[in-house]
């Protein structure tokens, strides 16, 4: 089993949502991920690593 990390940065939050661009991928697209997923202290601007299937903040 391959396990992949993907890190990202959160662009902006609307109300449940946030979303968040990848940092690690030259990539213009926006993942829309709901904020019960994401820990309760990201604002805009906030550093994630996604790893198996967890995010965490990391700057």
């Amino acid at each position: 089993m391959i396990l992949e990390t993907w890190y990202y940065e959160v662009v902006s939050i609307d109300g449940d949502y946030a979303n968040l661009r990848r940092t690690d991928a030259d990539s213009p697209e926006l993942k829309l991920v709901a904020r019960a997923l994401l820990p309760a202290e990201i604002k805009e601007g906030t550093k994630l690593k996604y790893e198996m299937m967890q995010y965490e903040v990391i700057g």
